[in-house]
Formats: structure tokens, sequence, C-alpha cells
């Protein structure tokens, strides 16, 4: 082989090396689909109580990766009517919470006196379209007999009772409808709601809560979790 031919073959062999020496450029990385931002939640409070009772829930839902913005109190006079007022109200705050954050469904938690709003303004207040899942914590969904105690001077008191208008209208035809997931969580030694039968709906995923105090359903972890999964459970 000629001088030329043999520098020609070594420059070859050369690049050909440092060709196979040279790491291969790494692959790009896969583009990250965001996570879906959380749906907003309207917390609604019960009899004789306010927004502030959802302090530590609130507290728990943040840590899970909620944002400030994603978790709404709705607060009211507790004495009103659910069916002449009550649920009206909150249909205009479900609104409000709608244009505010771009979101077409809201998640309605509500403890005691405010499942009977949720469930009214849902099921007779055309909140069907707006509400994607409802959680009720020791609601009176079905009267509760120590709301006789206040009957005699209290609108929402006598809509709590069994047998009442609007405790007898919830119960009619489906007591779960439209596109909405429905859950409860009853607690076995609730003084507030007799019989704690009242609690759980046709239709819902009804939990026991175990043996809590009425309020304790507010801020016991395991009732948090609870509530938390059923809101972001896969295809809900």
């Amino acid at each position: 082989m000629d001088p030329s031919a043999r520098r020609a073959a070594r420059l070859l062999l050369g690049w050909l090396c440092a060709l196979a020496l040279t790491p291969a450029a790494a692959p790009a990385a896969a583009a990250r689909t965001p996570a879906p931002a959380p749906r907003p939640v309207v917390f609604v409070h019960g009899y004789n109580a306010d927004p502030g009772v959802w302090g530590a829930l609130r507290e728990d839902f943040k840590t899970a990766g909620y944002g400030e913005d994603d978790l709404y109190s709705f607060g009211y006079d507790t004495s009103r009517s659910v069916n002449e007022d009550l649920a009206g109200r909150l249909a205009a705050y479900v609104a409000q919470v709608r244009a505010r954050t771009g979101a077409d469904r809201v998640d309605l938690v509500a403890h005691s006196f405010g499942s009977l709003v949720t469930r009214w303004y849902v099921k007779f207040g055309g909140g069907a379209p707006a509400v994607a899942h409802w959680v009720s914590l020791g609601g009176p969904n079905h009267g509760t007999t120590t709301a006789w105690a206040c009957a005699l001077w209290s609108q929402a008191c006598r809509d709590m009772t069994p047998g009442s208008y609007v405790t007898d209208r919830l119960a009619q035809g489906d007591e779960t409808p439209g596109p909405v997931a429905y859950a409860t969580w009853a607690s076995s030694c609730d003084e507030v709601i007799n019989p704690d039968a009242s609690v759980p709906l046709a239709g819902a995923a009804n939990h026991a809560a175990g043996c809590l105090a009425h309020n304790d359903l507010l801020g016991d972890d395991t009732v948090s979790q609870g509530v938390r999964n059923f809101l972001t459970a896969p295809g809900t």
C-alpha cells in the first residue's frame, strides 16, 4: 500500500474510533404533563355554625395540594328555610365560584344541616350540572328528632325534623339524582343526628365513621382522608 493510502486509512480509523467513543446524545426528556388543577371545593357548614368550622379540613386539603383559590366556604344565616331561601343563595355562590375559577363544576362538602341545603340545590335548584361530587358529614338527610328542641322558633330546625316538607321532598324518587357522585359519613355516636340511619342515602357511597361526636367529623383524620380520596378518585 502506498504511503498516501496508508495515511488515509489511519485517518479513517482514527475518525471511526473517535466516533465510537463519543457519548450518545441523551434522549430528549419526556415532556411532563402537568397535573390537572384541583376542582374547586365549596364547604357548607351546619346549623348555628359559620365557615370557621372548616379550618382543620381546609388545612388538610392544602397539605394535599389544593391551593387557597381552590377552597371556598359558603356562609349563611342558619335560621332560614332550606327550600325558600338558602338553596337559592347557595346557587348564586356556586355560580360566583365557577365564574371566578373557570371551572365547569364544583365539589360540595357539607356538614349537618348544610347537607339539606346542598341536596335541595342539587335536586331542585338546578345544581346537578354544576356539581361533580357531593359529600355529607353527619347530615340529617332523613331528619333528626333532636331538631324538635329548636323547631318552635327556627325554620331551619323545622326543616330538619323527621317528616318535614324538606326531608320528605328530598326522599321522594331518586335520593341521589343527576350526574353527581354522592358520599356520606355517619358516626355511631353522633349526639345530634338521631337516628344514625338518617345519614346514608340510597345510591350514595355510605361510610361508617366510627364513634365520633357530631362536630368531630369535621376534624377526624380518617374522615378527612376518605373525603379527599372520594373527591379525587379517577374517573369521577
